[in-house]
């Protein structure tokens, strides 16, 4: 469990989490394994996990539209748990992926008794609406 706290720890939303509080989130998260090309989110459609990524890439896309590449402490997720809405955007893996992973109920949870998460996960969301406001045509 210690590498997994360890691979959290240098995730920026995670870097404010010390101590016994990161090795409980290291428990709570279960690995995930997706293969190459297979979707760990689907747009439009419900979810309810929170992935971060520990190793291989993936990319997101929108309407057939691939918007970015995300590798080793990258996150996924994070929108539809807030909102409990449908997925944003597609995911899917371009290599064989490893994640670990936890569900909404544990990741509300978890945010709501180390709030320095929260203000890193509005930052994220602030950047990903900027970047949707810059993009041409939507």
């Amino acid at each position: 469990m210690a590498d997994v706290a360890e691979t959290l720890s240098r995730i920026p939303l995670f870097a404010g989490v010390k101590g016994r509080a990161l090795g409980r989130l290291a428990k709570v998260m279960s690995e995930r394994t997706f293969a190459e090309g297979e979707a760990i989110t689907t747009e439009g459609q419900s979810g309810v996990g929170f992935f971060v990524i520990e190793h291989g890439n993936a990319t997101v896309s929108l309407k057939g539209e691939i918007l970015r590449t995300l590798g080793p402490g990258d996150h996924i997720g994070e929108i539809a748990l807030i909102d409990e809405g449908p997925r944003s955007a597609t995911v899917t893996a371009t290599t064989d992926l490893g994640c670990r992973g936890m569900a909404a109920w544990e990741f509300r949870s978890f945010v709501q008794e180390h709030p320095e998460v929260a203000w890193e996960l509005l930052q994220v969301l602030a950047a990903r609406f900027r970047e949707a406001e810059a993009r041409p045509g939507d």
